[in-house]
């Protein structure tokens, strides 16, 4: 009844196709909630998104450097003819924390019920400029690991990375030029404690250019003794 009573004075709309939702729905409508294009990553070891990012990993790997497959995943594929771009645009641009929260928690569950992300201890969110996060208000990274932190049983951590100076969007920038951009801007501040599995939390995967900078700190910091994953709340499709 209190939640009929709020709609009627506060009309809430469905993220997606703007229709007025009704009182058993949450951010989306019944018919964009039933489109939802969920990835299924989660549920893979091995899936285009990690195995892009090992990609990565190994063309940057030093010679006889070891390397563990680093699991990742997405909960969303992210294309720029969708509409469904306007659920983690809605968290970064248009301060929906608490849609990101409602979407990072499904995300969560559904991690917790693959098995090979039940060693997660740590949960590290990809850390905004000072500057950007005070303007912005809040980091949409950590937004999205605290619900994952939530639902793996891990421990959030927002002090263990830092970004050294401002960087250009990433927006309009290629591949390359988003690696240059990133390089050796994340710092670290200090060092999880007894972690065994860290994993890199970030908004939205497009060529892992950031989440690749965050992991290099980490890595050279900890050494090879821990491994690291990444997930995001949507992942480019390609």
């Amino acid at each position: 009844m209190i939640r009929e009573l709020l709609d009627l004075l506060m009309p809430r709309e469905c993220l997606v196709c703007g229709r007025q939702l009704g009182a058993q729905e949450e951010q989306l409508c019944i018919w964009c909630a039933e489109d939802l294009p969920y990835t299924f990553y989660w549920e893979q070891t091995h899936n285009p998104m990690a195995n892009q990012f090992n990609a990565l990993l190994e063309r940057y790997r030093q010679p006889g450097e070891p390397m563990e497959y680093a699991y990742a995943a997405a909960l969303l594929f992210y294309h720029h003819e969708n509409p469904y771009k306007l659920i983690p645009k809605a968290l970064k641009y248009g301060s929906r924390l608490s849609a990101g929260r409602y979407f990072a928690a499904d995300f969560g569950k559904k991690m917790a019920a693959a098995p090979h992300w039940a060693s997660v201890d740590t949960v590290i969110p990809v850390p905004l400029h000072r500057w950007r996060r005070f303007r912005r208000g809040y980091n949409q990274a950590e937004v999205i690991a605290g619900e994952l932190s939530r639902a793996l049983g891990a421990t959030l951590r927002t002090d263990v990375l830092s970004r050294a100076r401002r960087t250009r969007s990433q927006t309009r920038l290629d591949a390359q030029e988003r690696l240059k951009n990133v390089s050796g801007v994340f710092r670290l501040r200090r060092a999880p404690l007894q972690a065994r599995h860290i994993l890199l939390v970030d908004d939205t995967f497009t060529t892992g250019a950031t989440l690749f900078a965050c992991y290099n700190a980490l890595r050279s910091a900890l050494g090879h003794s821990v491994r690291i994953s990444i997930a995001t709340l949507a992942v480019v499709e390609a």
